[in-house]
């Protein structure tokens, strides 16, 4: 069992400051394969889509949560009353992917709440042009919306966590 003097809280920002930044960062990234996923949503093949979508959402949650101190591995180096702590305020924001391994089925599961766009989109491609247009917009407000929730849940959890960190 390891005590909070063998915490390694360098993983985790350490003031509001950092939080902020960290925060700012994500948003970047999110925004960035948001829009690689709307260029995937364009292209007329059914489920190429939700495939790519996938794997862009499974790296992307991985690098936010490595970003805050939040990957299983950084939340494992935590004193247990710590690491207790973190999932109790993930869990209370939502964030059911903080700190969380991050599997195929876990994002399907994720995106499969997001039902309705997602079918709309499925629906849209079929007509040309236009329907191409309005399933990219749709794939890239679904991927923002997941990728900026998860980075509002990992931004609380950190915060959290530097209001109980011992000095």
């Amino acid at each position: 069992m390891s005590d909070h003097t063998t915490t390694d809280w360098s993983l985790i920002p350490g003031s509001p400051e950092e939080i902020e930044h960290a925060r700012a960062r994500c948003r970047k990234l999110v925004a960035r394969r948001a829009l690689m996923s709307a260029g995937t949503s364009a292209i007329p093949i059914p489920g190429i889509d939700l495939m790519s979508d996938v794997g862009l959402l499974s790296m992307l949650i991985n690098d936010i949560n490595h970003e805050f101190g939040l990957t299983p591995e950084q939340i494992e180096k935590l004193n247990p009353q710590f690491k207790l702590m973190a999932y109790r305020v993930a869990i209370g924001m939502g964030g059911m992917l903080v700190g969380k391994l991050v599997t195929r089925e876990l994002i399907i599961h994720l995106l499969k709440r997001s039902g309705v766009k997602l079918a709309t989109k499925q629906v849209a491609r079929v007509v040309p042009l236009a329907g191409q247009a309005v399933a990219a917009a749709l794939g890239y407000a679904v991927f923002r919306q997941i990728g900026n929730q998860h980075v509002n849940a990992c931004a609380a959890v950190a915060q959290e966590l530097i209001t109980i960190r011992p000095s």
